[in-house]
């Protein structure tokens, strides 16, 4: 029963993060693509932050069990694009890029509010779930397997008569290599680790900024604990609050 309460709550704690992130990444994708000359997105009601455009079931379903998952794809035109293979590229990239500027910003968001004196539990929670799963689609999303961003990319640098066959194959099998790289990871937890590392500079560049300027901030360090990278704060009136700030197995 505490196992299913628990987790219950870390699926309400991520929500706002799954939507978020997935909504603002599509978003993406659709603005690069109108920018680039092809208004398919923007025309089929894509090019918006409405999680109800976006959301494909079983991508949301793996991301709330799985810590992993992906958005309906946005439709795409290449022949409206003055540089084909430049302009996916860059298409491909963009919601990439918008969940890893969105994790950045999060993260400084979560940094403001555990300063402030009122600092409230469940806010600091739910900002925590909305930097790390950015972060993960940002890393899972760069994976080579279709429907995922880091298959265009790769089509985009690698496509050629020599690779072609590889592609195809890639295409065919995409569903049993992506439920394969799903079950991989919930063993061995190899995408929550890039996750892991990816956050680590920031998260040390946040215990510099808060142990060494502002009057809120006495003290502030990190440490990883079996598995996890806490980050302790120390506050005025001898308020020590530790944080979780991810635990690779977890997500």
């Amino acid at each position: 029963m505490d196992g299913i309460l628990s987790y219950i709550i870390d699926a309400l704690y991520s929500l706002p993060g799954i939507l978020v992130g997935l909504s603002f990444h599509e978003w993406g994708h659709a603005y690069a693509a109108y920018k680039r000359g092809d208004p398919t997105a923007r025309n089929l009601g894509r090019m918006t932050v409405n999680p109800l455009a976006h959301i494909d079931p079983l991508g949301f379903l793996s991301l709330l069990i799985l810590g992993f998952g992906w958005a309906k794809p946005v439709p795409v035109s290449t022949r409206n694009f003055k540089s084909p293979r430049k302009d996916e590229l860059i298409v491909s990239l963009a919601g990439i890029t918008v969940n890893l500027i969105l994790g950045v910003a999060f993260m400084i968001i979560w940094i403001v509010l555990i300063c402030l004196p009122w600092s409230n539990e469940i806010l600091n929670t739910m900002v925590q779930y909305c930097y790390t799963i950015n972060f993960g689609l940002a890393v899972f999303n760069l994976l080579p397997i279709p429907p995922l961003d880091g298959y265009h990319v790769a089509q985009c640098l690698f496509m050629n008569a020599k690779t072609y066959k590889f592609f195809g194959f890639v295409e065919k099998y995409s569903y049993v290599i992506l439920v394969a790289v799903l079950i991989i990871n919930s063993r061995t937890h190899f995408l929550n680790t890039i996750v892991y590392w990816l956050m680590m500079p920031l998260m040390s560049l946040a215990s510099l900024i808060l142990s060494s300027g502002g009057s809120s901030a006495h003290g502030a360090w990190l440490h990883s604990e079996k598995g996890y990278l806490i980050i302790h704060i120390k506050i005025d009136y001898d308020l020590d609050i530790s944080r979780l700030i991810l635990a690779p197995d977890s997500l």
